[in-house]
């Protein structure tokens, strides 16, 4: 399963990345395979052990903002691993003209 997700801290002020970075440094530690972009975290893995890491990164910004937005897209394909590469490697040889 792939998740993608968007921790955003509210009440804090426009200047958020720290808070951001609080979330994405859970991901990271996980070893779980992920990737981050400008708008969000993409995170592999079993249903379980996906939702323990977004529960945590919720956690590490609730702990220092008053309110959390969380938006979150899955994509649950058993028996499916590499999504995140493999489904980006496709599109760029559709691209290619492959």
């Amino acid at each position: 399963m792939i998740v993608a997700f968007s921790v955003t801290p509210l009440g804090v002020g426009e200047d958020v990345g720290e808070y951001v970075a609080d979330a994405v440094r859970v991901v990271r530690e996980s070893g779980l395979p992920n990737r981050t972009d400008a708008m969000f975290t993409s995170i592999e893995g079993e249903w379980d052990e996906v939702m323990d890491v977004v529960k945590r990164a919720v956690a590490a910004v609730e702990d220092r903002a008053p309110r959390v937005s969380l938006v979150l897209k899955a994509d649950i394909r058993p028996s499916v691993t590499d999504g995140l590469t493999s489904k980006v490697e496709t599109v760029e040889r559709y691209l290619s003209g492959g």
